[in-house]
């Protein structure tokens, strides 16, 4: 059985929003807390995925949301998006070639009954959604799982939110040692 509750956040995420559980520092100083650094793109990536993790690593560099311990997970991030886009391609393609079809039906006459490329009709005369559609639509879930997880999502930027002493030494910074727990809950 998982655990329950929400995901626990990174401490860097804490960083950057506070301390609303008010957990005690300790807890929250104690999670893995790599060296922000770009890791490095992986040879094996397909043309649009590299040309993504091209765009966004700058992005999450500057807010310090990656670190080379996120290659994998880049990894997968990146490969669902051009497998993504891979399928809406053709997915757009067998599209426009549906309606040409049910176009040229219509001007012969006679009744279209393939599927709208986003729906097939089987021989048997059954509707059933496109094989492409169906990969289109898992790449869409993936994608958007791993938009969460790095913070890229307009809901998971909501909750990520700048704060205005980001620059100034934080409390769990200074060199005496760690602050005291209400001091974590006011950055």
């Amino acid at each position: 059985m998982g655990q329950r509750g929400p995901k626990p956040l990174p401490s860097n995420v804490v960083r950057l929003t506070g301390n609303p559980s008010k957990k005690p520092t300790h807890q929250l100083m104690d999670s893995l807390q790599p060296e922000i650094d770009i890791p490095g793109c992986p040879t094996h990536l397909l043309p649009e995925a590299r040309k993504e993790w091209r765009r966004i690593v700058p992005e999450l560099k500057r807010y310090g949301l990656i670190s080379k311990i996120d290659r994998a997970a880049l990894c997968l991030y990146v490969s669902s998006w051009a497998e993504l886009v891979h399928a809406e391609k053709l997915l757009n393609r067998a599209i426009a070639q549906a309606d040409k079809k049910r176009k040229e039906a219509e001007d012969r006459g006679e009744e279209y009954a393939g599927g709208d490329g986003i729906t097939l009709v089987t021989t048997n005369g059954n509707v059933i959604y496109s094989p492409l559609w169906v990969v289109a639509n898992k790449a869409r879930h993936q994608v958007d799982k791993f938009l969460s997880n790095f913070g890229m999502s307009p809901s998971a930027r909501a909750r990520v939110t700048l704060s205005n002493h980001l620059q100034s030494s934080l409390p769990f910074d200074d060199d005496a040692g760690s602050a005291g727990d209400d001091d974590f809950g006011r950055i």
